[in-house]
């Protein structure tokens, strides 16, 4: 029962998140969270540093996928310092990723490339993690069960990556291809149900001049699929099966993400299949060769309970506040948009 009623918790809080995201977050005013003054120009106004919902909602979704790994891996039995170590390992080899990937393969410094963070770690993370369970069964005598924690990343990762695709809408980039450009069978398909980008400031208005026309909306169709695919693993994870919820969730979502990009308007290379697209069907065709590599545990089930009181520790809770707000001092300053401040007094309030 405790499993079912964790589930569909899940279902509700993201269902009604990406549902009011959908309806909202394409609005002009979503883009920009805050303006900081920073410096004084000589016209009597400041200068501005631009604080996004974009960072917002990519930190959002880090933050949240954290607290699902560490729910599944609690669930585990897993202690504490342990979830810390494996948690940072990963994000130490991510987070820089996402930048590093956008320099070598879009050759744009300004940017981040969520797709270019998630290669790294798919290709990376088994072996950090099976270095982690050879090292603690070597000093400690305790086996690390691998593959049930790369379930828990791989099911962590596709609620995360559901949930950053607000980001996108928010900054109106990985935008879809214009109906008006589509093929009638699309046309049919996304007459009522599409995107309408409004400001120019967003990525659409500027790279393609699509702001105020109906696109198709792939970054709420990716989001259906991800956390759809997240709870269907969660559902096997709890269940035992922890070889099917780590490759059900890995080849959804990489499939989906090559197959996503012909759906696109942005600009994805010059080659028809881009970059990003082989990277997620090497990994696709890397996640099978993994799940040959680690056996399936035999033991106890996953204990949902014991995977919920880990969030009662003082020290996990400052953890994630701490994580989210280096992760949006990351993400959240706005490299591509500027602002000019006016402060002045109401002196009909004084």
């Amino acid at each position: 029962m405790a499993n079912e009623l964790f589930l569909l918790s899940l279902a509700v809080s993201f269902g009604g998140l990406l549902f009011w995201g959908f309806r909202v977050l394409p609005k002009e005013n979503w883009q920009i969270l805050a303006a900081v003054p920073l410096k004084k120009n000589e016209e009597n106004t400041w200068k501005g540093l631009n604080l996004t919902y974009y960072g917002f909602f990519v930190a959002l979704s880090y933050v949240l996928s954290t607290v699902i790994l560490f729910i599944l891996l609690g669930a585990l039995f897993l202690s504490i310092p342990l979830l810390f170590l494996i948690t940072i390992s990963i994000a130490f080899l991510c987070i820089p990723a996402a930048k590093i990937m956008a320099v070598l393969v879009e050759r744009k410094p300004h940017t981040l490339t969520i797709g270019g963070a998630s290669f790294v770690g798919i290709i990376l993370s088994p072996w950090v993690v099976y270095f982690i369970a050879r090292e603690m069964e070597s000093r400690f005598g305790f086996e690390l069960p691998v593959l049930p924690i790369l379930a828990a990343l791989s099911i962590a990762y596709s609620y995360g990556e559901g949930l950053g695709r607000l980001a996108c809408i928010s900054f109106g980039c990985c935008y879809g291809k214009p109906l008006s450009r589509c093929h009638p069978v699309w046309r049919f398909l996304f007459q009522k149900h599409h995107f309408i980008f409004s400001g120019k400031t967003k990525k659409i208005a500027y790279a393609d001049g699509l702001d105020q026309e109906p696109v198709i909306p792939i970054q709420a169709i990716t989001s259906v699929i991800y956390v759809g695919s997240a709870l269907l693993g969660t559902y096997l994870f709890l269940s035992g099966k922890f070889g099917l919820g780590f490759l059900i969730t890995l080849l959804i979502s990489q499939v989906w993400r090559s197959a996503s990009e012909f759906l696109r308007a942005d600009y994805r290379g010059e080659k028809r299949i881009s970059i990003y697209q082989w990277m997620s069907l090497f990994s696709a065709g890397y996640g099978l060769f993994i799940f040959f590599c680690f056996r399936e545990p035999q033991g106890p089930l996953p204990d949902i309970l014991s995977g919920l009181a880990v969030l009662g520790s003082p020290v996990v809770f400052i953890f994630l506040q701490l994580f989210g707000l280096i992760l949006f001092s990351f993400t959240g300053r706005s490299k591509v948009t500027g602002s000019t401040i006016s402060i002045q007094v109401l002196k009909e309030r004084i």
